[in-house]
C-alpha cells in the first residue's frame, strides 16, 4: 500500500509541476489572436483588451519560452521559427475550447443569423419580422458587410448564416439554396422611359458600380455580349449592391441589381428595370448552419418558412439569359 500511495503521490506533482509549466491562458491567447492577424492592433480589437496588453502577454510568454515570437521587418510583423511551430496547436486547441463551450452556452430561446447588409435591408428583415409574429420564434439578425461571404460558426456566436456563394461548403455544415442571384439592371422610373433601352440608350447613361471591381457590369455585359460595345470606365463606385441601387433609385445612373431583391422595389415603382433581362452571377442565397447543432428541428422550421416565402414572390416579368 505504501508503494501504491508515493506512485499516487509522485504522478499528482508531475501533473501539478506540468500545469505549472504552462503559461497562462490569457497570455496565449492574446498571442495566437495576434498570430493570426499578424497585428497587435487587430489582436486587441478582437479580444476587447488594448494594444498594450496584447504587448505585456506576448513579453510574458517570450520570458516563459525564452524566445522571440515575432520580428520587425519594416512596418511588418512576421512570426518567428518558434512562432510557427506554437500558432498551429493553439489555433486547434482554442476552437476545441470554444466549441465546446458553444454546445453549453446554446440558447434555446433565440436563433442567431449572420446575413449580408443588402440582403438584410431589401428582403430578409421584412421577413424574419413576419416569423416572429407567426411563428413566436425569435430570431437575432447580425446584418455584415462582407465582400466575400462568410461564417466562421467556430469563432462567431451564430448558429445559422445566409450566404451568397457558389454552393461549396465545409462537410460538417447543413446548406439549403434560398434563391439564385439574377443580375439586371435597374435606375430610377423617370429616367427609364415608356421602352425598354437599346445599345445607345445604354452607352450614353451614367453606370453606377456597386462593386469597386465593376464585377457585377462586366458579368452582365458579358452575358449580352455588350461587354466590346459598353465601356466600363467611369462611372460612380460603391461597395455594396445596396448603395448602387440607392443611387440608381435617386436619379443618378443606371445600377445592377439582383431581381429578387429589386422586385418589391419595382412593383413600388421606387425602382425600373431599363433593360428587362437578366443574367446568372453563378451564386445563390443558401442558408447554412452547423451539423452539430443540438436545436436541427429550429433552425428547419426557419428554413421552411424563408424557402415559403421565396415560393410565393412575385418577380418582375423580365428575359433570362443562361436558364435552363
Amino acid at each position: 500500500m505504501r508503494g501504491a500511495g508515493s506512485y499516487s503521490a509522485g504522478k499528482q506533482r508531475a501533473v501539478c509541476a506540468m500545469t505549472q509549466r504552462l503559461p497562462a491562458l490569457y497570455a496565449l491567447r492574446a498571442f495566437e489572436a495576434a498570430a493570426r492577424h499578424l497585428s497587435f492592433t487587430r489582436a486587441a480589437a478582437e479580444l476587447a483588451i488594448t494594444q498594450s496588453a496584447v504587448s505585456r502577454h506576448i513579453r510574458t510568454l517570450e520570458e516563459h519560452f525564452d524566445c522571440r515570437l515575432f520580428e520587425r521587418r519594416g512596418r511588418n510583423l512576421h512570426l518567428s521559427a518558434a512562432a510557427q511551430r506554437l500558432l498551429p496547436g493553439l489555433t486547434e486547441g482554442f476552437a476545441a475550447l470554444q466549441q465546446a463551450c458553444s454546445a453549453v452556452q446554446v440558447d434555446d430561446s433565440l436563433l442567431r443569423m449572420k446575413a449580408p447588409s443588402t440582403l438584410t435591408m431589401r428582403w430578409l428583415l421584412a421577413r424574419l419580422s413576419r416569423y416572429r409574429l407567426s411563428q413566436a420564434s425569435e430570431v437575432q439578425l447580425t446584418s455584415a458587410w462582407m465582400d466575400v461571404d462568410k461564417v466562421d460558426f467556430i469563432r462567431e456566436p451564430f448558429d445559422c448564416a445566409v450566404l451568397l456563394s457558389t454552393g461549396h461548403f465545409p462537410a460538417d455544415w447543413h446548406s439549403c439554396e434560398l434563391f439564385a442571384e439574377w443580375l439586371i439592371p435597374v435606375c430610377a422610373p423617370q429616367a427609364a422611359g415608356a421602352t425598354a433601352w437599346d445599345l445607345d440608350r445604354l452607352k450614353q447613361a451614367e453606370l453606377l458600380h456597386p462593386t469597386p471591381d465593376r464585377r457585377d457590369w462586366r458579368q452582365w455585359l458579358q452575358a449580352m455580349g455588350l461587354a466590346e460595345q459598353v465601356p466600363l470606365k467611369g462611372g460612380q463606385l460603391f461597395d455594396t449592391l445596396e448603395l448602387g441601387m440607392v443611387a440608381a433609385a435617386r436619379g443618378y445612373g443606371v445600377s445592377i441589381g439582383d431581381l429578387v431583391m429589386v422586385a418589391e422595389d419595382v412593383a413600388q415603382q421606387r425602382l425600373a428595370l431599363p433593360w428587362p433581362t437578366a443574367v446568372p452571377s453563378g451564386c445563390s442565397y443558401y442558408l447554412v448552419w452547423p451539423k452539430q447543432r443540438a436545436d436541427q428541428e429550429r433552425v428547419l422550421r426557419l428554413r421552411d418558412y424563408l424557402q415559403a416565402e421565396v415560393a410565393a414572390m412575385q418577380l418582375p416579368k423580365v428575359d433570362y439569359v443562361g436558364r435552363d
